[in-house]
């Protein structure tokens, strides 16, 4: 799943998170997110900047679900996720048996989870999160390989709990 097709799935509460986290954070980044959109619809930043940022917000959440802007949709998500959701990857890492530091994993990534794992990991996430910024947390992780991991493909597709879209 593309990172403009996760956003579709993200609830505007979770983007409202997301985007007042940049601004609070990773103010240039979300500067140049905004320009960098009003530039993809012919329209200068402070066109955007001017309004008030429930509307600022609904129009960036609205960009990023376009099939031409994943790539600044991904940037997002990492950066969000990364920097925004340590506690999440932390946890997720912690349970896993990944070896971390603030949810940044040190080394190489497992061949292969065990199911069990990721059910406990599941559920305690779910306890403490949205469970679809969960589902978009372990869709991300999953993309981390190739093919990503059987066993987690498996728990994302049958869990009803981490349905996107």
């Amino acid at each position: 799943m593309k990172a403009n097709e996760l956003f579709t799935a993200l609830s505007p509460d979770i983007i409202a998170g997301m985007l007042d986290w940049l601004r609070d954070e990773e103010r240039k980044v979300y500067k140049t997110t905004l320009a960098s959109l009003a530039a993809q619809r012919k329209l200068r930043p402070v066109f955007i900047e001017r309004k008030p940022l429930t509307d600022q917000y609904s129009w960036i959440h609205k960009m990023l679900q376009l099939k031409n802007c994943n790539e600044i949709s991904e940037h997002l998500l990492q950066l969000w996720l990364m920097g925004g959701q340590k506690q999440m990857l932390s946890t997720f890492c912690d349970i896993m048996g990944i070896e971390h530091e603030e949810g940044t994993v040190n080394g190489d990534l497992p061949d292969t989870m065990e199911a069990g794992k990721i059910d406990n990991a599941v559920e305690m996430l779910i306890e403490e999160h949205d469970p679809k910024l969960v589902a978009v947390y372990l869709v991300c992780f999953n993309q981390q390989r190739p093919g990503g991991w059987p066993e987690l493909t498996a728990k994302l597709e049958s869990d009803e709990r981490l349905k996107l879209g």
